[in-house]
């Protein structure tokens, strides 16, 4: 076999492969042997069919599917004699295989790319301080109570946390506008649902009132044609409710889980769980910026082949998403492309500093996860018990805590600011980029 291999691009190879006409002579007449023993042909009996028969049937497509086994066959075997790793399957193109001649034939492959780290101080991260007050503990259990809550139809004016039943009618220049209008719909006054200044004018409303409201769509609105216009909307109330919130006993500590005797005791177990989100919410803030950072100073050209099967996976998990009635290849690859070359870019990244820096996951702090994880459930020496015995769920665990020695390693080479920051926007800015 005789192998030459060509540089197309920083990740292209092409491959040239020649393998001796004999090999695959050999090849057709043993499998043209083999098929004569088992196929049957009307006035044959079995295994008794000539050779000469089943190559006059057969022979074309016998030699094309042997043809096809020695080009997967060779094209392995040229990539371990030249210690090539691939990051996809293969573009065969044959240039010679009639019968009686050597077979040529180019395979045209990716691979991982050579990585040059950039200079990573010249990242900048930007890392939230905040902590969980009593004024934010106080607004958490009131959005649960809220959650909760039942409705009382009042016949006041309407004020913020009220919820309002409307009907409403957008206008722009005196023309209605498409999306501008709803019939039923119940609206919680204060919520930040509609666009700014629309429930504002609402509040001081009563049940069966009709009034008009001016109001200015964002600059950034969703909608380029709506995004800066001022427009009007008519809009007639038809009921007005007011939630009922229950009380803070033992009931209703029970409904989140929470096996609390008071309401002290459900408080300090509100704030472990909003500690614990703020935590991670900062640990996501710190990673995404070193991910940006990363991707920043250093030039990466990544193998489709890699993105392609990035793609799918993501496609895979939104149609889960839609409860599987959706099949995955039904969903358009371009809307996915972004994301699957950034976490493609970041896989190779993080292996590249990992490499770099011969990093470890530490078993320590591997421990201290798991034991942080199990600490959520009701009995957590039952989920600890359950990492260690299944390697495959451990390893996982092994590679979170391996991600996070590469922050912490990029982070000590990086310009990192503190950020004081209030619960809720510490919370926002940790929420994952997709």
């Amino acid at each position: 076999m005789q192998v030459s291999v060509e540089t197309t691009s920083n990740i292209e190879r092409r491959m040239t492969i020649g393998v001796p006409a004999q090999e695959i002579d050999q090849a057709v007449q043993k499998r043209l042997q083999e098929t004569a023993r088992t196929v049957r042909l009307n006035g044959f009996r079995p295994g008794k069919v000539p050779v000469s028969v089943v190559k006059r049937r057969f022979g074309d497509s016998i030699r094309q599917e042997v043809v096809g086994e020695v080009m997967r066959d060779s094209y392995i075997k040229a990539l371990q004699e030249q210690d090539i790793n691939p990051a996809g399957w293969p573009k065969f193109e044959p240039k010679v295989m009639e019968e009686g001649k050597d077979l040529e034939f180019i395979a045209t492959f990716e691979v991982l790319p050579e990585i040059e780290l950039g200079d990573l101080s010249a990242i900048s991260i930007e890392k939230p301080v905040s902590e969980v007050t009593d004024k934010d503990i106080d607004t958490m259990i009131d959005n649960l109570r809220r959650q909760q809550a039942t409705m009382k139809e009042v016949k006041r004016k309407c004020k913020n946390k009220d919820v309002v039943t409307i009907d409403f009618k957008g206008f722009i220049d005196g023309e209605a506008f498409e999306g501008g209008s709803a019939e039923g719909h119940r609206l919680t006054l204060g919520s930040g649902q509609m666009i700014p200044g629309f429930e504002k004018g609402i509040v001081g409303a009563k049940a069966g009132e009709e009034i008009e409201i001016e109001v200015t769509f964002p600059e950034d609105y969703h909608n380029e044609e709506l995004a800066g216009k001022p427009a009007k909307f008519q809009i007639t109330v038809h009921k007005v409710e007011e939630p009922q919130l229950p009380e803070l006993d033992a009931d209703f500590f029970q409904r989140f889980g929470i096996d609390a005797e008071d309401e002290a005791a459900f408080r300090e177990e509100v704030k472990k769980n909003m500690e614990r989100e703020l935590k991670q919410a900062v640990s996501n803030k710190v990673k995404n910026d070193v991910i940006d950072g990363l991707l920043d100073v250093t030039e990466l050209e990544v193998p489709a082949a890699l993105v392609d099967q990035e793609i799918d996976r993501l496609r895979q998990d939104a149609a889960q998403r839609f409860g599987g009635q959706v099949d995955f290849q039904q969903l358009p690859k371009e809307i996915f492309e972004d994301q699957a070359k950034r976490r493609v870019k970041t896989g190779l990244l993080f292996q590249e500093v990992v490499k770099k820096n011969d990093l470890k996951a530490d078993p320590a702090k591997v421990e201290e996860k798991i034991q942080e994880i199990a600490s959520t459930y009701e009995q957590p020496e039952e989920v600890v018990a359950h990492f260690n015995n299944n390697p495959d769920q451990k390893s996982q665990i092994e590679a979170a805590v391996l991600e996070d020695a590469v922050v912490e390693c990029v982070l000590a080479q990086a310009k990192v600011k503190e950020k004081k920051m209030k619960y809720e926007d510490a919370v926002k800015a940790g929420q994952p980029q997709r």
